[in-house]
């Protein structure tokens, strides 16, 4: 904490995100913690009150009836914001006076010294990302037996994203490959180590993504160039975007641990094991969705169509439509053409209809 506090890039984030702020006082207030625990629920707890104030129309959160608080959970959920997911959760968690998460990071994420001892303090722990094959094997190993760890030594419970990077289109899908990584530790075989950590699906929801048209951008660059990959300035600004932007409402929804499916599993193949949880990890993330005027507005304007017309009205249509196209002015790009145009404000409907497209294929519609 003396470290951090004395770093000019943590300076210019505080004084950035929380403008006003005394921060001499505000240092003093950070020194006086002696905690994680203290540091999550007094420092982060009031800062994300504020962000949700000013960034956002609200958050709520429910299905907390599947969540038995003497047990510790691994929740894994769908990918929006960098930052703000697992953040919003614990928020969520603090106002409940619920037991709070450990939070797993990417590495490419820890761009200065000062956001890794930030983040560690948050008591987030790092995923190695970008490994070699042998290291890779490795590092997932480490992973595993620190989730294994936590869940049954320490008695905490751990947030996990169901992929790695976010859905860029918003077609949230767990990859296999994590749910193996999962089941490398514990002392039994593949179905036992996974129930081993107590799996529960969050499904999270925003109303409004901050980083929309960065996502359109991203898909432009792409088509131009198929090899194009982002800086780590471009993930910093997306950092920014996403904290400090608006988002609309907020809404998230805890689903039932997996571990009854996977008492019913017979088989012992791993490949099968994991697809088959996905499988369940995914549905209840997107039955879990709460969907927004702005998700029906997209898929019928998408698919042609007025099929969920009476769940919004005109008013909803036009202020969506000028949203999304102040978005697309944002974009900075040379020479970007009228089709190039058209190709991302097709992408950004796909973005807003993507949720309520898998809800209704999860309940068979």
């Amino acid at each position: 904490m003396t470290r951090l506090v004395k770093e000019p890039g943590f300076e210019h984030a505080v004084r950035y995100a929380m403008p006003g702020v005394d921060y001499d006082a505000f240092v003093e207030g950070l020194l006086s913690v002696k905690t994680q625990s203290r540091f999550q629920q007094d420092i982060m707890g009031k800062f994300l009150e504020g962000l949700a104030a000013t960034t956002t129309a609200g958050i709520s959160i429910d299905g907390l009836e599947n969540c038995d608080r003497n047990k510790n959970y691994t929740f894994i959920s769908n990918h929006r914001d960098i930052v703000l997911d697992a953040s919003f959760l614990n928020l969520c968690f603090i106002r409940e006076k619920m037991p709070l998460t450990q939070v797993a990071i990417g590495n490419n994420l820890l761009i200065y010294e000062w956001i890794t001892d930030l983040v560690k303090l948050n008591r987030s722990f790092i995923v190695k990302r970008d490994s070699k094959v042998v290291k890779a094997l490795e590092n997932a190993k480490q992973l595993s037996g620190y989730i294994h760890y936590t869940i049954n030594k320490l008695h905490e419970s751990v947030w996990i994203a169901q992929r790695e990077g976010r859905a860029k289109d918003s077609n949230d899908m767990t990859q296999e490959s994590l749910i193996k990584m999962m089941s490398l530790a514990g002392e039994g075989d593949t179905r036992r180590n996974l129930i081993e950590i107590n799996m529960m699906p969050v499904s999270i929801s925003y109303e409004f993504d901050p980083n929309d048209y960065l996502k359109a951008r991203e898909f432009l660059l792409k088509r131009r160039d198929p090899e194009y990959k982002k800086t780590q300035r471009d993930d910093l600004f997306s950092m920014e975007t996403g904290l400090l932007r608006n988002k609309g409402r907020v809404h998230f929804r805890l689903g039932r641990c997996v571990n009854d499916l996977l008492e019913q599993i017979t088989t012992t193949d791993r490949s099968e094991i994991a697809h088959e949880v996905c499988s369940v990890i995914d549905k209840a993330i997107h039955c879990g969705y709460r969907i927004y005027p702005c998700n029906y507005i997209a898929y019928d304007k998408i698919n042609n169509t007025d099929r969920f017309a009476d769940h919004y009205t005109q008013s909803d249509v036009d202020s969506f439509e000028n949203y999304v196209n102040a978005q697309l002015d944002k974009v900075e790009l040379d020479d970007v053409t009228p089709d190039e145009r058209e190709y991302m404000y097709s992408m950004m409907l796909t973005m807003y209809a993507n949720p309520l497209k898998n809800q209704l294929a999860a309940v068979g519609c």
